[in-house]
C-alpha cells in the first residue's frame, strides 16, 4: 500500500504577519515556520498509521524552495520514508494541484491524502483539483479512514449529520480534524530522518491564469466595552445601534 501525503509550509499562528510595500508579497524575516497542521497532524499521521497496520510505504510532496526542507525533514522524522520537494514557488493553487497531479501519475499512490487547507490562506482547493487532474474519486473533510484490502470505508461531517461512503482504492481525500492524533517525534525518528532521501525536482514553470493584485490585512479589532450587569439599556443600545445583530 502506497500513500503520498502533500505538505505545506505554513507561517506559525502567533506570527506577525506583515506584507511588503507592494502588499505582495509576506514579508518572511523574523517568522517562524511550521509544518501545516493539517497536513500534519491528519494526512500524514493517518497515512502512517495505515502503513504500520496494513504495510507499504508513506511519501510525502512539497512544493516549493528550499526555505521548506527543515519541515520537510519534520515529516520524515514524524514517519515517512521519502520525501521529494518540486523546486519552483507557485502562483496559485491550480499550479499546485497540477505539479502534485503529474507527479503522482508517474508513481502509484493507492492514496493521495492533504490537509483540508492551509492555515495562511484557508482556501481548501487544492486536493478537489489534484483528484479533477488524476480523474480520481474525492473526499472532503475526512475525519475517519479504514482499509479493507483495496476497499475504504470513509466519514465527514455534513449539517446535521455524519455522511458515511465505501469506495474503491485509488483516491484522493481532504484530513480534517479527527483522522488521527498528532505525533511528536521522537528522537530516533529524528536522528533516522536525516538518512532518508529527500529528492529536489525540477519542473517547467507552469502558466497560470491568476494574478495577485495584494494581500489586505483584517480591520483591528476594538477593545472590549464593559457593561454593568444591572444595565440592560446600554446593552440592548450597543447590540442594536453598533453590533447590530438586533
Amino acid at each position: 500500500m502506497n500513500f503520498l501525503v502533500c505538505i505545506s509550509r505554513t507561517p506559525d499562528t502567533t506570527s506577525k504577519i506583515v506584507f511588503d510595500e507592494n502588499s505582495r508579497k509576506l514579508k518572511e524575516d523574523g517568522l517562524v515556520f511550521i509544518l501545516n497542521p493539517y497536513d500534519e497532524w491528519f494526512a500524514l499521521v493517518r497515512a502512517i498509521e495505515l502503513k504500520e497496520k496494513h504495510g507499504g510505504s508513506v511519501d510525502v510532496l512539497h512544493i516549493g524552495s528550499s526555505a521548506a526542507d527543515v519541515v520537510i525533514r519534520k515529516a520524515l522524522a514524524i514517519g515517512a520514508d521519502a520525501a521529494y520537494r518540486i523546486d519552483c514557488v507557485p502562483d496559485s493553487s491550480y499550479e499546485v494541484a497540477k505539479y502534485i497531479s503529474d507527479f503522482a501519475k508517474s508513481k502509484s499512490y493507492d492514496l493521495i491524502l492533504l490537509g483540508k487547507e492551509t492555515i495562511d490562506h484557508n482556501g481548501s482547493e487544492t486536493a478537489s483539483m489534484v483528484a479533477e487532474f488524476m480523474d480520481y474519486p474525492f473526499i472532503s473533510y475526512c475525519n475517519k479512514l479504514e482499509l479493507d484490502g483495496t476497499k475504504a470505508r470513509v466519514s465527514r461531517e455534513i449539517e446535521g449529520g455524519v455522511e458515511v461512503a465505501e469506495l474503491e482504492l485509488p483516491f484522493v481525500l481532504s484530513a480534517a480534524k479527527g483522522l488521527a492524533e498528532q505525533r511528536i517525534p521522537n528522537m530516533k525518528g529524528i536522528m533516522e530522518a536525516k538518512n532518508k532521501p529527500l529528492t529536489v525536482l525540477t519542473v517547467p514553470k507552469e502558466n497560470s491564469s491568476l494574478e495577485l493584485i495584494k494581500f489586505e490585512l483584517p480591520s483591528a479589532k476594538s477593545g472590549v466595552q464593559m457593561i454593568a450587569a444591572d444595565d440592560m439599556d446600554t446593552l440592548v443600545r450597543i447590540l442594536h445601534e453598533e453590533a447590530k445583530v438586533i
